[in-house]
């Protein structure tokens, strides 16, 4: 990797997780490794009429932990994961903002995307209006529903006055949070972005346009085992809910005040397919082009990476493509690099999904351990490479790849790496 000033080096300092596998980045890192599944039965609603009746919950989440309890009462529940997690990550960074100037708040920002936002306080609110009128809707259903009122409410509670910045790209928005973050530290406009994604969609209108798109599996009778990527027998990925953030300061900051450096964020990039609404290019070459742009600007060669964070939905389409995608971007090295998917366990976070990747690659990195491919029962004749299937592997990895492909074709990369000062 080229020289870079370690005040334009981007390096991880604290984590946070909100996840259906664990309320603590801790906890969700365990099982994990553990392969355990959080995927059951719909608890939000009577889904008894529905053809999908399972997803990936979270599940005794108290937001008091983040907020006060009115607070948390007028705020949506992808509020409430996104300033769960970014409490525990500033709180695992040992930032305290409390005593901080005025310049140094400037120099701090926030970027927590999503896929959805507060899609419930729309519904909830539209069904108010009809049944009751206007002047019975609520006037905090603004900002519950807004998508970026996540970030600004952690922008707030921290008194970072730096950017704020939310981006709606479907699946791909929390890998995209990081490549933003990257840009921040290396344009030396911020040295401290808390940087994710969050999500909390579990609705009944969702299920119902996706069962009816064909994209959720219907494995009702077998929930844990629901979730299969690049399994011959997948039949659709697992909706699931939650949330991740991550500290990002400049290796400069965070050297100064003698933090803990967990790993660094070297590269990143971010194309489109350009092709259809729901369906990857068959070919893979926009994820192709991502995953080689960004070790481009990661300034690394395909056979540094030791281990590949998959987007990895266990739908018929994604798992080829992502495989054909990365042969091309990796040559003979996609078949010696481990890859795993964490949505075997946790489900499709939609806008959270890469920010769970994210603490997936960067715990491998600390801990020098590669979570599994959980239910990998009869591997696709198509999805030929290494997707560590069933059981955690044990790996000393320098650098981790993280992908996320979002419908409408949109394809984000990220790139992290252990810090060496």
């Amino acid at each position: 990797m080229p020289s870079q000033d370690l005040a334009r080096r981007a390096v991880v300092t604290g984590l946070g997780a909100v996840t259906p596998i664990g309320n603590t980045a801790p906890e969700y890192w365990r099982n994990l490794l553990a392969g355990v599944s959080g995927i059951g039965p719909i608890t939000h609603f009577d889904a008894s009429t529905f053809d999908v009746r399972i997803s990936a919950e979270v599940k005794d989440y108290d937001p008091t932990i983040a907020m006060d309890r009115k607070m948390a009462r007028r705020m949506s529940r992808f509020i409430h994961f996104g300033m769960g997690a970014a409490t525990e990550a500033m709180d695992a960074a040992g930032l305290d903002t409390s005593g901080w100037s005025p310049e140094r708040r400037d120099r701090a920002g926030v970027v927590i995307n999503t896929g959805g936002g507060g899609m419930k306080q729309v519904i909830q609110g539209t069904e108010t209006l009809a049944s009751r009128g206007p002047g019975q809707v609520s006037p905090f259903a603004i900002p519950a529903l807004s998508g970026s009122m996540a970030a600004a409410q952690v922008s707030m509670k921290y008194g970072l006055t730096g950017p704020v910045i939310t981006q709606v790209a479907a699946c791909a928005s929390s890998v995209i949070a990081f490549q933003d973050a990257l840009r921040l530290i290396r344009s030396g406009e911020c040295d401290v972005v808390v940087t994710g994604g969050s999500e909390a969609a579990l609705l009944p209108i969702a299920f119902a346009a996706l069962g009816n798109m064909g994209a959720l599996s219907k494995r009702n009778a077998d929930p844990t085992h629901a979730s299969r990527p690049f399994d011959r027998d997948r039949d659709g990925f697992v909706f699931g809910e939650g949330a991740a953030v991550v500290v990002v300061e400049s290796a400069a900051h965070a050297l100064e005040r003698g933090a803990s450096i967990l790993a660094e964020v070297i590269g990143a990039a971010l194309t489109s397919d350009a092709y259809h609404i729901s369906a990857p290019e068959p070919t893979g070459r926009g994820a192709a082009m991502a995953m080689t742009n960004a070790l481009r600007d990661a300034g690394i060669a395909p056979d540094e990476v030791d281990y590949i964070v998959a987007h990895g939905t266990s739908t018929p389409l994604n798992d080829v493509t992502e495989t054909r995608a990365i042969k091309k971007a990796f040559g003979q090295h996609a078949h010696a690099v481990p890859i795993s998917s964490p949505k075997s366990m946790v489900g499709h976070l939609l806008g959270a999904a890469g920010a769970v990747s994210a603490l997936a690659a960067i715990c491998s990195i600390c801990d020098g351990w590669i979570p599994p491919t959980a239910n990998l029962a009869n591997a696709d004749d198509e999805c030929d490479l290494d997707y560590v299937p069933n059981a955690k592997r044990q790996k000393r990895v320098e650098t981790a790849m993280i992908n996320g492909f979002g419908f409408g074709g949109q394809n984000a990369v990220a790139v992290f790496r252990r810090f060496e000062s």
